[in-house]
């Protein structure tokens, strides 16, 4: 009866337009105040509780990123990763809205934030490509959808709350996501190359060698961010959290002294977002924790793995059951309140079925990125509508094409763990 009432009651307030945080919290409390055996001094507690929840140290990096995205995308180095993936694949057949493609994947790894790359690379590209007689639906699918890469190639926010919610190393994590990262990044290119090779366009003249060291020289300072931070990390240099502090501190530097594309009286709106983004994010984490509070106190999800064993379903059947819920999931909510709910719920249960945390996270960010472009919330979408005029049904059938080959990307990093975990295992060791 109290997960019933727990989660009818968190549905049903988000269904009448409540915000997730405020949703998570109130279901939270009124659960305990009706079918719990707590006391007042219980509810005085909940305080307590979101501060120890939220008073850890790996979560100071959200902020950190989330502000070196931002410099980022307002200043101009969307462009010149853009110049730079024309002239490595802009020769091609359907080398346009490949080079958006790929743009968009070198930015998900610079700015780690999926509607961040949609609008850094499609406010430049969409006309580009439409101007040069491709239909728009190929320049608004396949940007949009690459977006998404930005929540699973690192850095990456979501990661982070995963980490620190389902107590995994962050840095592992962040090397699980490359390798599908790039493979889905692929698919998506050779979709685009043979797609446009049956609307009849040619091949080109490849930009000279000179040129294209040029372009990759003046997106170098940009493109060092991803080095600075991962290699920092994994060579040891400093912490995830370390990590996200000097991403913020070098997106400033070069942003203001070797691009010089932002000014001084810009910061206070970069900063504001940021911190608008950031406190939206920790409402969301900090009633997060008390529904967590409430479902291990409760023992909720040992009830919940128990009837799932008993059912005998096996682990590749509770992973169907798992993206069937987390693609539901992931249509209604952002990624972190999804994770935030369904880790306490699920990841017991993946282990005790032999699924390793990595992996499991890894399959849950991909989800998410297929949330980002699934209606009726997802993100992306109402970022393309914006940006290009469609209405929300045109962006939707556009992405159709690019979201089933993430769909088939989801199946191949759900059934073969070593595509996120070879790259952990030869960094960690197993």
């Amino acid at each position: 009866m109290t997960i019933a009432f727990l989660f009818i009651l968190l549905f049903a307030l988000m269904l009448i337009g409540v915000p997730v945080a405020v949703s998570l919290g109130a279901s939270t409390v009124l659960t305990i105040i009706f079918f719990t055996d707590f006391d007042g001094d219980t509810i005085a507690m909940i305080p307590q509780i979101i501060f120890d929840g939220i008073n850890k140290f790996s979560l100071m990096a959200i902020p950190m990123f989330i502000l070196a995205g931002n410099l980022l995308s307002k200043g101009g180095s969307a462009r010149r990763i853009i110049d730079f993936a024309k002239s490595m694949v802009g020769h091609l057949p359907g080398g346009l809205p490949m080079s958006a493609i790929f743009a968009c994947i070198i930015f998900a790894a610079v700015s780690g934030s999926s509607p961040a790359t949609v609008v850094a690379i499609g406010s430049i590209m969409f006309a580009a490509i439409k101007e040069a007689g491709y239909p728009k639906e190929y320049a608004v699918g396949g940007i949009t959808t690459a977006g998404s890469l930005g929540i699973l190639i690192p850095p990456s926010v979501v990661m982070i709350v995963y980490g620190v919610t389902a107590e995994v190393s962050i840095g592992k994590l962040f090397m699980a996501g490359v390798v599908p990262g790039l493979m889905l990044g692929a698919f998506m290119l050779v979709q685009t190359y043979v797609g446009a090779k049956k609307l009849g366009f040619k091949a080109t003249k490849a930009e000279p060698f000179k040129a294209r060291v040029q372009k990759f020289a003046k997106a170098f300072w940009a493109l060092l961010i991803v080095v600075v931070v991962i290699g920092g990390i994994y060579g040891g240099i400093f912490t995830p959290t370390e990590a996200a502090a000097a991403s913020a501190v070098y997106a400033l530097f070069i942003s203001l002294f070797i691009y010089r594309d932002i000014k001084i009286k810009d910061l206070w709106d970069i900063c504001l977002d940021s911190a608008l983004t950031t406190a939206m994010i920790f409402f969301i984490i900090a009633n997060a924790v008390v529904f967590a509070y409430l479902l291990t106190s409760e023992q909720i999800p040992q009830a919940i793995a128990s009837m799932i064993l008993d059912a005998n379903i096996g682990m590749i059947g509770f992973l169907i059951f798992v993206n069937i819920l987390l693609f539901i999931m992931g249509q209604f909510m952002e990624p972190s309140s999804v994770i935030m709910i369904m880790v306490p719920l699920l990841l017991p249960i993946a282990t005790q079925l032999g699924v390793d945390p990595i992996h499991f996270g890894i399959i849950l960010v991909v989800n998410m990125e297929i949330g980002m472009v699934t209606p009726p919330v997802g993100l992306n979408l109402f970022v393309a509508s914006g940006l290009t005029n469609m209405n929300l049904k045109e962006v939707i059938m556009a992405c159709l094409p690019w979201t089933l080959t993430l769909f088939f990307g989801l199946i191949l990093v759900t059934y073969i763990p070593q595509i996120s975990l070879w790259l952990p295992n030869i960094m960690y060791g197993h």
